[in-house]
């Protein structure tokens, strides 16, 4: 008889750092979470240890057991409490919005109602969808515990409600990294940034960003999600609910916006992809579908292609000293002559101008 293989554990990634943000919570009302902490199986003396970890299903018992006992679902992040089910209502008020951008728009217009310690808001400019936090009231020491958590939620229950995971272009957090920042790019599907730094769209190029900029963090992410459909019902939501602490991006396996494929795809196989009929059949798909689809999406291949070629062609040339022969076949390019012309029409310059004005500011290449 063929035994099962043996699954392995699961991993303790979780920081402790967020079980001592809750215990904060217990403590601001004056009751014990020693209930809470045998539920999720954590020990009084681990909870002291900063630096040590829980698993992800840990973390889901206790922070259900906290928002049930204290009957807050912000965990005494905000400055007053959000009664269990306030997260549902705002799903439930969202859900027969006729996209992605509409329900996210709902999302942050009637989180105001329920706190004025934060605003959420998404804006679109230049192809990308910004989701923006911004801290009105000094969050204190729940600070980075609060910003994270409804950044996270927000996230989550997007994906969820187009099944499908988010790929996200950039994440930042006006707060310093903390020492257990490597864990970041768990929750989120996107590279993470921290502390101060300009924020595109917040003022016009050139000048310097309002000090508030400073307390907003930020989801950035291509701005055709927010055109894709809701793929959830009531019923949908009623399940969700009955374990909505489980919402992770990690469940949802592919990606449904095309355009963020086809980039990978391209990035992947810079050499073999010159065509809709060489990368087609990459993507499980016929060079019609995917031209139909991406042009559903409000781009092209020709679109995505320069897209990909400039951004490594362009971190060749700033991070190595390749010859420019070199660049032109890693970017993808048949040969030297059809990149040149092009990175001229991309950038203004030639790939050597480019590179000499590069060195000429004191970052030369490696």
């Amino acid at each position: 008889m063929r035994q099962s293989p043996l699954k392995s554990p699961p991993v303790a990634a979780t920081p402790m750092a967020f079980v001592q943000a809750m215990l904060q919570a217990y403590a601001a009302q004056g009751k014990s979470p020693n209930k809470a902490l045998e539920f999720a199986q954590i020990t009084p003396a681990q909870a002291k240890k900063s630096k040590a970890r829980i698993t992800a299903l840990q973390m889901e018992r206790i922070s259900s057991y906290a928002m049930h006992e204290l009957n807050d679902e912000a965990l005494g992040c905000l400055s007053r409490q959000l009664p269990w089910g306030t997260y549902g209502m705002l799903v439930r008020a969202s859900l027969t919005s006729p996209t992605l951008g509409v329900a996210l728009k709902r999302w942050c217009r009637h989180h105001g109602l329920i706190t004025d310690d934060v605003e959420l808001s998404v804006d679109e400019h230049d192809g990308k969808a910004h989701i923006r936090l911004r801290e009105l009231k000094d969050l204190g020491a729940q600070r980075e515990f609060g910003v994270l958590s409804i950044l996270r939620n927000l996230y989550g229950v997007a994906c969820w409600l187009i099944d499908s995971r988010i790929t996200l272009e950039r994440v930042h957090f006006a707060f310093e990294a903390p020492a257990h920042h490597a864990m970041y790019p768990l929750m989120f599907q996107g590279p993470v940034q921290f502390g101060n730094s300009k924020l595109d769209g917040l003022k016009p190029e050139g000048q310097l960003v309002n000090e508030d900029a400073f307390c907003i963090s930020e989801l950035v992410m291509n701005a055709s999600y927010l055109n894709l459909p809701l793929r959830r019902d009531e019923a949908a939501l009623q399940r969700m609910l009955e374990t909505a602490l489980t919402l992770t991006v990690m469940q949802y396996r592919k990606d449904r916006l095309l355009l963020t494929q086809v980039k990978q795809t391209l990035a992947m196989h810079p050499q073999d992809t010159h065509s809709a009929e060489d990368l087609a059949p990459l993507l499980n798909l016929s060079p019609r579908s995917l031209h139909r689809q991406l042009k559903e999406e409000g781009t092209s291949l020709q679109v995505l292609k320069d897209e990909v070629r400039r951004e490594r062609a362009i971190e060749l040339l700033q991070r190595t000293r390749k010859p420019i022969k070199q660049v032109a076949e890693s970017a993808g390019f048949q040969n030297e002559k059809s990149f040149i012309r092009a990175f001229k029409q991309w950038t203004g310059q030639t790939p050597a101008a480019f590179r000499d004005a590069r060195q000429s500011s004191g970052k030369a290449p490696m």
